[in-house]
């Protein structure tokens, strides 16, 4: 796999301290599976505030067309950020989505997937990011802005 056709941005971000690269090494199953395990979404790399997925094409992503549905494409973006977001809290709180803006740039067809997604703006309870989705040649499939919102868990 070629990273600079396939994750040009991951030069920009530090690597990950182990320990929490060893507890995001089971995303996205950590204790039941989830919704993006069900499309085969496989976590390749995670630095600080970035990561990267490789989503495997399956025949069931086509939509009548003969290319990769819309939908799954916007799965992978939002997916791809929730790593990247969350690999600087020490105490995992939920991550959710409150807003994502996707541009689709060019059809998927037939190939496996990549995303990368990373943070461009911290705040206390809301953290911005941006995320592209590109196919095994490299091409930009889509691109997308999110936010998501930080709920810390009550402290027992």
């Amino acid at each position: 796999m070629d990273l600079s056709l396939l994750a040009p941005n991951r030069d920009r971000f530090s690597e990950l301290p182990e320990e929490r690269k060893k507890w995001w090494a089971k995303f996205p199953n950590f204790k039941m599976p989830v919704f993006p395990s069900y499309l085969g979404m496989e976590l390749e790399e995670l630095r600080e505030d970035y990561a990267r997925l490789k989503l495997p094409y399956r025949e069931e992503f086509n939509q009548p067309a003969g290319v990769v549905h819309g939908g799954v494409i916007a799965s992978l973006i939002d997916t791809v950020v929730v790593p990247a977001i969350g690999s600087a809290y020490e105490d995992r709180p939920d991550l959710l989505t409150i807003d994502m803006q996707i541009q689709y740039m060019g059809a998927v067809i037939q190939k496996d997937m990549y995303a990368e997604g990373w943070v461009t703006k911290r705040g206390r309870s809301v953290v911005f990011a941006r995320a592209e989705v590109r196919d095994a040649d490299g091409r930009m499939a889509a691109t997308g802005t999110l936010a998501y919102t930080i709920r810390r868990k009550a402290k027992s």
